[in-house]
């Protein structure tokens, strides 16, 4: 009996959880997105799709809402170059981005790391053995957790960083996904699904 309660107790808190989440894009358009630069970012199959276009700068896309704590799920996959990025906390002038990068890059490239741009650069790497994580030109899940001044990073399961900054705390913005500059460069996105926590 006790057994029983316990698991329809699971089920109900599973429920609770999956019940928050929040879809941030709809596998169909651009909606509850902005393009910031040129770069190119489309829907195809069902996936976001970013790709450099022939100015070969920067590109963002980043969420209309903004969020402060959460966990984020998605999927990449890299073709080409696949120099990209999650941003949290962050806005956008122009091409000039302000806030925090979870890096998404070429083997070697730090992967999960966290990247403050126009600022501090490199707040934290993850160790080097952790790059095999990376599933280069195959599908990977990432997952970010936000909260306060803490700021985790998990590839494929495998945990990339975590650490606490005071001005990540202080941070207020959206959610951007960047195109790096250099041209080359084409990533495929999906299942991007934001979990807020309170």
């Amino acid at each position: 009996m006790i057994k029983n309660y316990l698991i329809v107790l699971m089920l109900i808190m599973a429920s609770a959880i999956n019940a928050q989440k929040v879809a941030l894009f709809n596998g169909e358009n651009l909606d509850g997105w902005e393009v910031f630069g040129t770069e190119k970012w489309y829907v195809e199959d069902g996936l976001l799709i970013c790709e450099s276009g022939p100015d070969a700068g920067y590109g963002y896309l980043g969420t209309e809402k903004e969020y402060k704590n959460f966990i984020l799920d998605l999927d990449f996959k890299q073709e080409a170059d696949g120099n990209s990025g999650v941003f949290i906390r962050s806005s956008v002038e122009g091409t000039t981005v302000s806030g925090w990068q979870v890096e998404v890059a070429p083997p070697g490239k730090f992967t999960g790391g966290v990247y403050e741009s126009y600022g501090r650069q490199w707040l934290k790497k993850p160790k080097q053995e952790k790059d095999s994580a990376l599933k280069f030109g195959d599908w990977n899940h990432m997952t970010i957790k936000v909260h306060g001044k803490q700021i985790t990073s998990w590839l494929n399961g495998t945990e990339m960083v975590s650490f606490k900054d005071r001005i990540i705390g202080k941070g207020e913005g959206s959610i951007l996904l960047q195109i790096h500059d250099g041209g080359g460069i084409k990533v495929k996105w999906k299942n991007i699904e934001l979990t807020p926590l309170d």
